[in-house]
């Protein structure tokens, strides 16, 4: 069925347990499993966290073609082919025993990431709903918020009995149990209705001149850039910095699952009342978070409650800035190009974020894991700067005020 449609529930509670699992399988792999293929195979960190860059520069790579696809095909068809695919790159990664067969198959899941993860899942919702897919967007948020927290934990139980490569083996096959959520996608287009229908007319996006959609552009992927290597490199090594500032092993672990709380709880918030607060005034709200989490990590060694506010800042920070990167084109840009146009603007953000698990890596072994967090602290700043300029650059014209022409 075409046409105008609200985006059903049963869609977004299928898209919510697959990004759960998704997330929490292929993303956040390296982040559970990273210091065990240290140890198992004798490779240095940055040869082993190397394999979740390769996998970056895989989706950026492949970010405008998959972006194409679900603009032509639907979200149904791409997810359904990640699912495979994803867990294809999972039982290869347990079976590789040599360097070049381990980042192939890195280069694998990073493209089943891209097939998968939030941005084919907010292009997805794009095309079925349009401009209705906001609050649906930050829906699907809730659960996947929850990946680290809930796939750390059960990823270090299936390694303590089954070792890194059958606990990676296990994720293959929970990979195949998200087929049935992706089957169950609808392949609708969104049409507006006419012109006389109230009910449904299309707001006129923010960018509109050349010059606006060069500026939106821009701004929007610097902040999308800085915060996806700010989550690469958390997701690859909160642990080891936590670890290095002194907490056991143990208590590393747990409280960097607070992060996923930190994510859910904020998302949470933004779903119940996020519909009063502007995408541009969330996105500044969610980047001034992201400096003052990584400034209390720096006492985290001497204080837990230093640390846990560290893990649930930076949850609540990148939970709210991962919505805005799915809800900030939907009223700068046309809706009606999301799936291509942004898989063209966030591809940059992989291939720099791929650089994040071995730059954070090379710190901490040379400078310490205090420098990653200063590192951190700065990179979060310019992301606050350039969300206030995009806020600042655009408000006016969504009073209906002069713009930037």
């Amino acid at each position: 069925m075409r046409g105008h449609r609200v985006i059903a529930r049963n869609t977004v509670l299928c898209l919510g347990l697959s990004q759960l699992i998704l997330w929490g399988i292929t993303y956040y792999l390296i982040g559970g499993f990273g210091e065990l293929i240290v140890a198992d195979l004798n490779w240095s960190r940055d040869a082993v966290y190397g394999g979740f860059a390769v996998a970056l520069v895989a989706m950026g790579l492949t970010s405008p073609v998959v972006g194409r696809a679900i603009d032509r095909h639907g979200g149904r068809k791409v997810m359904i082919a990640g699912s495979l695919v994803s867990a294809l790159g999972c039982a290869g990664l347990a079976l590789s025993h040599d360097l070049w067969s381990y980042y192939l198959c890195w280069i694998v899941l990073g493209f089943a990431m891209r097939l998968t993860l939030y941005d084919a899942a907010f292009a997805a919702l794009a095309r079925i709903g349009g401009p209705q897919a906001r609050k649906p967007m930050a829906q699907i948020t809730l659960l996947g918020g929850l990946a680290s927290t809930t796939f750390w934990p059960i990823g270090h139980i299936l390694a303590e009995y089954l070792g890194w490569r059958g606990a990676v083996f296990v994720y293959a096959g929970i990979a195949l149990a998200t087929l049935p959520l992706h089957f169950a996608l609808p392949n609708d287009r969104y049409e507006a209705r006419p012109v006389g229908d109230t009910a449904a007319t299309p707001s006129r996006p923010l960018a509109v001149t050349k010059r606006q959609i060069v500026v939106a552009s821009a701004l929007y992927m610097i902040v999308t850039a800085s915060t996806n290597f700010l989550n690469a490199g958390m997701s690859a090594q909160m642990i080891a910095i936590l670890s290095g500032l002194g907490l056991a092993a143990s208590a590393a672990v747990w409280i960097s699952t607070l992060r996923g709380i930190g994510q859910s709880a904020a998302r949470l918030c933004e779903v119940m009342f996020g519909q009063r607060i502007h995408p541009l005034t969330l996105d500044v709200i969610a980047t001034a978070i992201l400096p003052f989490c990584f400034i209390a990590g720096l006492f985290g060694g001497s204080s837990a409650e230093a640390a846990i506010a560290f893990a649930l800042l930076y949850g609540v920070g990148n939970g709210l800035v991962t919505i805005t990167r799915g809800t900030l084109p939907l009223v700068l840009f046309d809706h009606r190009t999301y799936g291509s146009f942004v898989g063209q603007l966030i591809a940059p953000s992989f291939l720099f974020s791929a650089a994040a698990p071995i730059t954070y890596a090379v710190v901490m072994d040379r400078f310490g894991p205090q420098s990653a967090l200063y590192l951190s602290a700065a990179l979060a700043a310019v992301t606050l700067l350039a969300a206030i300029a995009l806020k600042w650059g655009f408000e006016d014209k969504e009073r209906g005020k002069a713009g930037l022409d």
